[in-house]
């Protein structure tokens, strides 16, 4: 079972992939297949916001599919019987994320969960030891369940150069604070975090949408490369991921 983000689709580009093909920071779909083939999954859920729902501008030379998307793409290429469900919506806040995404992905008892959540709690600024209750109430059971977190971090757009001077430290502090906390809270609970906020191109003006909010084609492109890559290295590193139901 799949679930698509709720967005009105945009069909894949026409456009010569070599952009994408090329780029030293995206991987080919057959390489991240063959890179996380080895991993212990096959029910595969998503949550969150705007971020993991796939919010994005397409791009020419890139293909129109979010990071989570790709994922999903990655792991079902191998594994027969693969199930997945995204749950994100765009422009929640944790709480709301909280109360309409926890119920429904504990009901399906997923052995890996892929988050990111927090953004929009951050625009709004935000007190560290609240957000950080509230993240961990969402995250604490999805781990206790059995499934490993997987937290994707977020690109740091403050330091892009699209955001108004008189906002962009402000907003830097916040969505640091913000990647600090998820970091942690995912180490805790036995889950990796993926650190995308200080990616090579997280201030890359190149990668956003032209909301100059999200990310765009490429952005996800980007993100989804570091997730694969992130995830092989610790099958490399002979960490084995948690999975309660392997």
């Amino acid at each position: 079972m799949t679930s698509q983000p709720d967005r009105t689709p945009v069909q894949d580009l026409p456009a010569d992939p070599a952009a994408e093909l090329s780029d030293p920071y995206c991987m080919a779909p057959d390489t991240a297949a063959e890179l996380l083939r080895d991993l212990p999954w096959n029910r595969l859920a998503v949550a969150g916001d705007s971020v993991t729902a796939g919010v994005m501008d397409p791009l020419p030379g890139y293909r129109d599919r979010s990071f989570a998307d790709r994922f999903t793409d990655a792991l079902a290429a191998t594994r027969p019987g693969f199930a997945a469900v995204n749950l994100a919506k765009p422009y929640l806040l944790l709480d709301e994320i909280r109360d309409q995404q926890l119920g429904p992905a504990l009901e399906f008892e997923p052995d890996v969960v892929m988050v990111s959540a927090g953004g929009n709690d951050a625009f709004r600024g935000f007190d560290s030891e609240t957000l950080r209750a509230e993240l961990a109430s969402f995250l604490t059971p999805l781990a206790e369940s059995g499934a490993l977190v997987i937290t994707i971090g977020l690109f740091d757009l403050a330091r892009s150069g699209l955001v108004p001077p008189e906002h962009a430290d402000g907003m830097a502090r916040c969505f640091d604070e913000l990647d600090r906390i998820t970091a942690g809270l995912a180490r805790a609970l036995g889950g990796i975090h993926v650190d995308t906020h200080h990616h090579p191109l997280a201030a890359d003006p190149g990668i956003y949408s032209t909301d100059r909010i999200h990310a765009n084609a490429r952005g996800h492109a980007v993100a989804f490369a570091a997730i694969a890559t992130t995830l092989a290295q610790r099958i490399q590193n002979e960490v084995p991921p948690t999975c309660g139901r392997c």
